[in-house]
């Protein structure tokens, strides 16, 4: 309650946790010796709000030892995470364990801000999910803050011919040249992912209609007639928004590989 950033990093974590070896809370390990772990690859940097899992995972531990995983948490995070902003709720399918694997290499399967629609529907098919589930869970993108250098890719040098991404409105672009200057020496410098960035709203899909997302990966979401559809959907929909969103997050959350459930959720037993 006392930090509004914290419901969009659990989603995130969750997110992160799932699409790299299943749901398994390998994104909460410790690197260990020379071995760098999910946490400490490139994409995985900014991640923050680990206290949350690590606090739930003491209290439930001494209620009672060895029976929810890290695993479980996390996805029960990430849901409490959505109906603290005021999103839809759902009943979370239990049973996850933990995995034992954490690789920061491993972080590069990770979808990148800066995928186009082909990647993305490569990245999200990989792991059984379809294009509904791509602009559904796109959609998390309603709550939270990014880095300037997720999107400095759109406002400056985006390629030959242009220097700003032309999907972009010019007085969007100026405003975020602004918040990221070239010589950027602000560490937490960005902008939120949209006004409303700490409520769980469909103003994610209306931005996009206008340009003012701030990824390419957003805004790719225009470019094939399928996604294209789903976005004026949602747009128009906050109803058909937080349906499909369940739905495609139960579907996530069920991709699990772990075979262990964690006294700590930092370390290997």
């Amino acid at each position: 309650m006392k930090d509004k950033t914290v419901p969009a990093a659990l989603l995130r974590m969750h997110f992160h946790d799932c699409f790299i070896r299943g749901c398994d809370a390998s994104v909460l390990l410790y690197s260990k010796g020379n071995n760098k772990a999910e946490k400490d690859g490139p994409a995985n940097l900014s991640l923050h709000g680990f206290y949350v899992i690590e606090n739930a995972k003491k209290e439930v531990e001494a209620a009672c030892p060895g029976v929810v995983s890290c695993a479980d948490i996390l996805a029960f995070a990430a849901r409490d995470a959505v109906v603290l902003s005021g999103g839809p709720t759902w009943e979370v399918p239990k049973g996850r364990k933990d995995g034992r694997t954490s690789k920061a290499s491993e972080t590069i399967q990770l979808p990148a801000p800066t995928f186009n629609i082909s990647q993305l529907q490569q990245s999200f098919s990989q792991r059984g999910l379809s294009m509904d589930d791509l602009v559904a869970l796109s959609g998390g993108h309603t709550i939270g803050f990014s880095h300037c250098s997720s999107f400095q890719n759109r406002i400056r040098n985006f390629n030959a011919t242009h220097d700003i991404d032309p999907t972009m409105p010019p007085s969007f672009a100026a405003s975020l040249r602004n918040v990221c200057p070239i010589k950027n020496n602000a560490k937490n410098a960005g902008a939120t992912m949209d006004p409303s960035s700490t409520a769980f709203d469909n103003t994610y899909f209306k931005l996009i209609l206008q340009g003012k997302t701030l990824f390419s990966s957003d805004q790719a979401l225009l470019t094939n007639p399928k996604t294209k559809g789903l976005v004026y959907k949602f747009a128009s929909s906050k109803q058909s928004f937080e349906k499909a969103f369940v739905n495609s997050m139960i579907k996530m959350s069920s991709l699990n590989g772990g075979q262990e459930i964690r006294k700590d959720c930092r370390v290997v037993n």
